[in-house]
C-alpha cells in the first residue's frame, strides 16, 4: 500500500515535472525540483511513489570499513531489504557525488522486491548496467568508489535532503527526463487532479499556438480562448 489513491499515482505517471512545478508554485512551494539529479536511462514511463528516505553523512576511516556491511542492520543494507514494494528510495548524499551511494547487486534486489525506483543525490557505480534495469535509478551522475569513501549511512524514514530538496517520508516523488520533484503527501491528490487539468489545458492551447495563433490572448488564455476551450470539451462531452 502506497497511501495514495490509484487515480493519483495514475495521474502522476502522466503529467510532467515541469507542469507539477508550476501548480506547486501556485501553492507557494518554490524549491521542490531536486538539482543535479538526473534519470541514469532512458525511462518509458514516470517514476512514481512514495519516498522511503536513507540519510548519510561523511564517512570516517575507523568506521566505515567492508566489514559493516556483513551486518544486517546496516542502514544502506537494511533499506535494501525492508523498503516496501511500490515505494522509492531517497538517498541523501549531501550531493557528494564522487562516490557511489549504491550498485547493481543492490539495486538488481530491489527490483525483485518490486521496489518502484530509487533517487540519490550522490553518485552509482555499475552505471551502464543499472541504466538497463526496468527500475529507474537517478543520481548525480556515475561514480565507480564505493560507498564508504564518503557516506556513513546513519538513519531510514527520517526527513531528509536530496538534491537541495526537504524530503519526509510518504512524500510522493515524481521523476521524469527532466529530473525529479518532491510533491508533499497531503497535497498531492489535489496536484494530481490540477496538474492533468493544466497538461489537457496546454494540449489544446499548443494546437492552437501550431495553426498559428498570438501567444497574446492564447497563452496565458484570456476569456474568449477559455470560453472557446470550455465549448471544445464540451463538444467532445467533457466538463
Amino acid at each position: 500500500m502506497t497511501g495514495f489513491s490509484d487515480i493519483c499515482l495514475s495521474r502522476m505517471r502522466r503529467v510532467s515535472t515541469a507542469t507539477l512545478t508550476t501548480q506547486m508554485f501556485k501553492l507557494g512551494l518554490r524549491s521542490r525540483f531536486m538539482r543535479g539529479v538526473r534519470p541514469l536511462g532512458s525511462y518509458g514511463a514516470n517514476l512514481v511513489g512514495p519516498a522511503f528516505t536513507l540519510r548519510n553523512i561523511p564517512a570516517r576511516e575507523d568506521l566505515d570499513v567492508m566489514e559493516g556491511f556483513a551486518n544486517p542492520e546496516h542502514p544502506q543494507r537494511k533499506a535494501v531489504e525492508t523498503i516496501p514494494a511500490g515505494h522509492i528510495l531517497v538517498v541523501d548524499c549531501r550531493g557528494e557525488a564522487a562516490a557511489a551511494s549504491g550498485g547493481e547487486i543492490l539495486m538488481t534486489r530491489m527490483l525483485k522486491r518490486g521496489v518502484a525506483g530509487m533517487v540519490s543525490d550522490g553518485g552509482i557505480r555499475d552505471s551502464a548496467a543499472i541504466a538497463q534495469l526496468a527500475m529507474p535509478v537517478y543520481c548525480a551522475g556515475p561514480a565507480a568508489p564505493l560507498n564508504l569513501v564518503a557516506h556513513h549511512a546513519t538513519s531510514l524514514q527520517v526527513p531528509i535532503g536530496c538534491g537541495g530538496v526537504a524530503v519526509y517520508p510518504g512524500d510522493l516523488i515524481v521523476g521524469d527526463a527532466d529530473g525529479v520533484v518532491v510533491v508533499p503527501a497531503h497535497m498531492a491528490e489535489d496536484i494530481a487532479l490540477n496538474a492533468e487539468e493544466q497538461e489537457q489545458l496546454e494540449a489544446w492551447l499548443l494546437g492552437r499556438i501550431q495553426a498559428g495563433a498570438r501567444l497574446p490572448g492564447t497563452y496565458p488564455p484570456d476569456a474568449e480562448t477559455r470560453a472557446a476551450y470550455k465549448a471544445f470539451r464540451e463538444s467532445q462531452g467533457e466538463a
